[in-house]
């Protein structure tokens, strides 16, 4: 386990907690959005639970309201960095 998420773990993580399959060059690309893969703020919000028992440590608030996948990777590692 590293201290980083990367796009291919996310794409993982959106299978096992909310159902939808993306590909890491999909999540990877600046223009993608959550809303347009149907990743709503729930699912969000069971990534970011299963994060924090991955890791054992709080992931930031806003991490469940991220718009995009770079967002949302930007805070969570971030946070894993920080030990936060």
């Amino acid at each position: 386990m590293t201290d980083r998420i990367t796009v291919e773990e996310l794409a993982e993580l959106m299978k096992k907690c909310t159902g939808v399959t993306v590909t890491p060059e999909e999540l990877g690309r600046e223009d993608t959005h959550f809303e347009s893969l149907g990743v709503d703020s729930l699912g969000l919000l069971g990534i970011v639970g299963e994060l924090e028992n991955r890791y054992g440590t709080p992931m930031p608030t806003d991490a469940e309201r991220s718009k995009s996948p770079r967002q949302f990777l930007d805070l969570v590692n971030s946070a894993l960095l920080t030990g936060a």
